[in-house]
């Protein structure tokens, strides 16, 4: 399996398989997001604006199984940013990773380290003292909970990222079975180089 960035053309010509593994991805725990093809088309080629957006992917053969993007936080949409302002934090000193999505049968072989690997590396040609992202946040003892579910909090650690303490956003989605978007707190992490 080939990790890599995608060109600007790549990534514009793998929107729907982008689309497809963030709405095959976030359905479980604890993301629980319904996915709506045209959604995800729109958030992508809002997100592919941004000229420091990159796309990671994760290729076995000619298929894209996995995908990591980043891009400036300024850059990103402002619910992101605006934690950051209130606090008195510029979002353009942070580079975003939005999302990290692998195919389950592909978990387990390093690929998430390369996709915070490549995306560090992006973050540094552009200049950015600091990575950030964000985790949706689901209250203890959630109905949707599955048996032996482990939080990625140890990766991430590992990955020498910690929890910014009080900052927090929202984002709103609409969870599995809602017939309804709500909103949903996000903690923020990050990495100072």
């Amino acid at each position: 399996m080939e990790v890599r960035r995608l060109s600007r053309s790549e990534a514009e010509a793998a929107f729907d398989e982008l689309a497809r593994l963030r709405i095959v991805v976030f359905r479980d725990f604890p993301y629980l997001y319904e996915g709506d093809l045209d959604y995800e088309r729109d958030y992508l080629s809002t997100f592919l604006k941004s000229p420091g957006a990159v796309v990671i992917g994760a290729i076995d053969g000619s298929k894209l199984v996995g995908a990591a993007t980043a891009s400036p936080l300024a850059d990103h949409f402002d619910e992101f940013g605006k934690p950051f302002i209130e606090r008195g934090l510029d979002p353009a000193s942070y580079f975003y990773f939005s999302e990290s999505v692998l195919e389950k049968e592909y978990r387990g072989q390093g690929v998430g380290v390369r996709f915070f690997e490549e995306r560090e590396k992006a973050a540094r040609e552009q200049g950015f003292p600091s990575c950030v992202f964000s985790s949706v946040v689901r209250p203890e003892g959630h109905p949707m909970l599955p048996a032996g579910y482990q939080p990625l909090d140890a990766f991430w650690t590992k990955r020498g990222y910690s929890k910014i303490d009080g900052l927090v956003s929202e984002f709103s989605w609409k969870d599995i079975g809602e017939a309804e978007e709500t909103a949903k707190p996000m903690q923020f992490w990050a990495r100072t180089f």
